[in-house]
């Protein structure tokens, strides 16, 4: 198993290394909310001396409805997490939804995140793979987790090795995802670290007609399943007030609750890792 490291703030992800935590709000609300978020995230991570990187997106190319928030656009977007790197000192992952975004979110995003709607885009992925930074995909709803291998083929295929996997969950039926643990299994066994994404998993696409809905209670069991069949990072979105967010609020984790979520299921890491020595 091979791993990413991200020199600048010493942390590894993959082979035997400690979970890492992905996290912060679904979409860039404002700057007062992501520095908030981020800096919350931060302290709760440094207490218990777990790795993080922050999440959030520019832009939501793939809302469901038109008149959907969908975030503040690419150059905004770019302005306000880099003072959240500047700022908060920490590495940031953020997704691209058309090629010529590559560049632009490689000079300021630690790692770059293919949509997992658009993991099968090989221009997308060619992109997003030329800059040499590390790519997450996403794999898709529709995917199978074994035939993920050819898309991380492409970008093997440009010279970057530096690739991560996310199990985000599988259409089942209409309005309802489902996730087959043994997925984490076989993403693994293609030889890149994987990420478990703990609360896409849980959305119910277009549930409630112009947006999805979503079952937060059980970011927790899931969390701790995935995490028990050995994963390498942790992806959980969460807000301050998912009442009142403005993106994936149904299936966001409280940042209340989140202290409660990463205390557990670092435990059962520790645990796990031991076995894997």
């Amino acid at each position: 198993m091979p791993e990413i490291a991200l020199r600048q703030y010493n942390l590894k992800i993959g082979k035997n290394n400690p979970l890492v935590l992905i996290a912060g709000p679904c979409v860039i609300e404002s700057e007062k909310l992501v520095l908030k978020t981020a800096e919350e995230i931060k302290r709760i991570t440094e207490k218990h001396k777990i790795p993080f990187i922050f999440k959030s997106s520019y832009s939501k190319a793939n809302r469901l409805d038109i008149s959907s928030f969908a975030g503040p656009g690419l150059d905004k977007g770019l302005e306000i997490l880099k003072k959240v790197k500047d700022k908060v000192g920490v590495p940031i992952l953020t997704d691209i939804h058309q090629p010529d975004e590559a560049v632009p979110v490689s000079q300021i995003a630690d790692i770059i995140q293919i949509p997992a709607f658009l993991c099968r885009q090989t221009d997308l992925i060619l992109a997003a793979a030329k800059t040499k930074k590390p790519v997450n995909i996403k794999k898709g709803q529709f995917m199978a987790p074994e035939d993920m291998k050819q898309i991380a083929d492409k970008v093997v295929s440009t010279g970057n090795k530096n690739i991560l996997i996310t199990e985000r969950g599988t259409t089942f039926g209409y309005h309802n995802l489902v996730v087959d643990m043994r997925s984490l299994v076989i993403l693994r066994n293609l030889g890149y670290p994987v990420i478990f994404d703990a609360t896409h998993s849980l959305q119910l696409p277009g549930q409630e007609g112009k947006s999805s809905g979503g079952q937060p209670e059980f970011i927790l069991p899931m969390a701790r399943a995935a995490v028990a069949c050995g994963i390498d990072a942790l992806f959980v979105e969460t807000h301050p007030d998912v009442e009142k967010a403005l993106c994936d609020g149904k299936n966001m984790l409280p940042l209340e609750k989140l202290e409660n979520l990463i205390v557990q299921v670092w435990e059962i890491d520790k645990l796990i890792k031991q076995f894997e020595k």
